[in-house]
């Protein structure tokens, strides 16, 4: 799936696993090993973006550095390789199974546009078992 999102334009790629009971998510995959290694962790903060996404089952877009900075702790980062616009995708278990974890694309700024934010969901869709299998054998493994 990288390579697909790599040829619309997201310059980086990362997938999240979900470790609910330890309130983190855990870096599964990576396009940026040095600035987002497997090994990080990041805290699961019961916020906007929680209730849109993981409450509400649905995307995150911010096309700025504004959107999402208050919501990204690593904003300053994200900002400093060049990116200015994010969109995560969550991955559930099924239509009304549990949140396993989500896809983070991330590109210069005003990058998800309607039509580009339908094609990464229609990437996300066709991946949708092997991103579950992946996500299952992460928590396994957490």
């Amino acid at each position: 799936m990288h390579a697909e999102v790599r040829t619309q334009g997201c310059r980086m790629f990362t997938v999240s696993s979900c470790n609910a009971q330890a309130t983190l998510f855990a870096r599964a995959y990576t396009s940026h090993p040095a600035e987002y290694p497997l090994s990080g962790l990041k805290p699961i903060a019961l916020d906007a973006w929680y209730e849109q996404v993981i409450t509400g089952r649905n995307s995150f877009i911010a096309n700025t550095p504004a959107e999402f900075e208050t919501l990204f702790f690593d904003h300053a980062l994200i900002t400093s390789l060049g990116l200015g616009s994010a969109m995560n995708i969550p991955i559930f278990d099924s239509t009304v199974g549990p949140f396993l974890g989500c896809i983070n694309l991330l590109a210069g700024a005003q990058h998800f546009t309607a039509q580009r934010a339908a094609i990464y969901h229609d990437r996300a869709r066709a991946h949708h078992a092997a991103l579950v299998q992946a996500l299952r054998l992460a928590q396994t493994q957490a």
